[in-house]
């Protein structure tokens, strides 16, 4: 039997082991001992069973968190929601229960977004983007260079200007930001059957490069010399593979995470733009809750973002790896080639005047947004 088959053969087994346990003991349940590796063990996942059982009757509040991503995603995109749903369980001292629904298996995106805020679930994981059609300012992070190294971002989004001015727009609409995820910047991949790295801007002129709806990405792409593509991300693949579009921008673990490594050739690391996310919770439910659980909660955040800001080189590190087995090789820039980018599509680039004074309000308030992203607070991050 090759390799491939008896990796298929031994993932059928597990996905068999899984919904029978799910029938079983429940989902939830089901989903840990998966996490665990355990679902060979059917002692082990009945020992995880009345584990959350347990959890569940003593818990006095139950907290359902969706996500877009399966769980053993965080080894190569560190999203980080079993470490979540632990320190959130203790953190409160066993009085929230918390109830994953990961995998999309609720939705994604902005789908979530609008559950979070309707109350159908208490918390979920989505794109700093979708909070963009509430509090229009934060989409100001798609400026390009203004917080595309890691640092710069969670320099933004830890800070006291932030914390004043973005966050209470987004509780006006019935969210409270849990705690922002660090990932890492959008690179410049290119597919298989490419000229070669992408070292410098010239070297995108007229590829044809698969872009998000977002209109400031597609401005930036233009300004660099691609000719943007919008396709839609469930498309995507099949558009790289066929060549209506030549290359591509996620981050390096978004790339692996969702099956990009055998089309690919080159990963070029320009640090433009960030790939963030952020869990966000339900603001009327989180009022609810007694001020020691709210505390609890807070300190979770606290602690799991953290968790994720050390994960974030280790899931970089892996997903190059398996994108390296598959032939994918990568570029980091030279400093001087690094500033080609900047010149060529940077924020300070008057080009982009139009959007800082509709998102930010005025030029005054978008340069204390670049002051705070250049600002070093109290948390360190890995840049790539």
């Amino acid at each position: 039997m090759t390799d491939d088959k008896l990796r298929a053969e031994i993932a059928s087994l597990e996905r068999r082991n899984f919904m029978r346990h799910a029938a079983t003991g429940g989902f939830t349940a089901a989903v840990m001992a998966g996490a665990a590796g355990t679902l060979w063990s059917a002692d082990a996942v009945a020992q995880t069973r009345r584990e959350e059982q347990e959890r569940r009757e003593a818990a006095e509040h139950t907290m359902t968190i969706a996500t877009a991503y399966v769980l053993g995603a965080s080894r190569s995109y560190p999203i980080m929601q079993l470490d979540f749903k632990e320190n959130i369980q203790n953190a409160t001292a066993g009085k929230v229960y918390v109830s994953l629904a990961p995998g999309g298996q609720l939705g994604a995106g902005g789908a979530l977004a609008q559950k979070v805020q309707g109350g159908t679930i208490q918390a979920a994981q989505h794109s700093l983007s979708n909070f963009a059609p509430f509090a229009p300012v934060v989409d100001l992070i798609n400026l390009p260079y203004l917080c595309g190294a890691n640092q710069r971002f969670v320099n933004l989004v830890t800070s006291d200007h932030w914390k004043t001015t973005v966050n209470p727009l987004v509780e006006a609409r019935g969210f409270k930001p849990l705690w922002y995820v660090v990932i890492d910047p959008r690179v410049v991949a290119v597919r298989k059957g490419g000229a070669g790295p992408v070292k410098v801007p010239s070297d995108l002129d007229g590829v044809k490069f698969r872009v998000p709806g977002s209109q400031m990405l597609q401005q930036y792409y233009r300004m660099v010399g691609a000719n943007p593509t919008p396709v839609a991300w469930g498309e995507t693949p099949s558009a790289i593979k066929q060549g209506v579009a030549d290359a591509l921008d996620p981050s390096v673990g978004a790339l692996y995470v969702f099956g990009f490594k055998d089309i690919l050739s080159y990963v070029t690391f320009t640090q433009a733009v960030p790939d963030s996310q952020v869990y966000s919770c339900n603001l009327e439910w989180y009022n609810s809750l007694p001020v020691d659980v709210r505390e609890g909660i807070d300190f979770a955040s606290e602690i799991t973002f953290a968790q994720n800001l050390a994960k974030v080189p280790a899931a970089r590190s892996y997903a190059m790896a398996e994108l390296v087995k598959s032939g994918v090789a990568f570029y980091a820039p030279s400093e001087d080639e690094l500033a080609q980018w900047r010149e060529a599509g940077g924020y300070q680039r008057s080009e982009w005047d139009g959007y800082k004074t509709e998102l930010a309000g005025s030029m005054g308030a978008f340069e204390q947004m670049v002051e705070a992203a250049g600002t070093m607070g109290r948390h360190y991050v890995h840049d790539a």
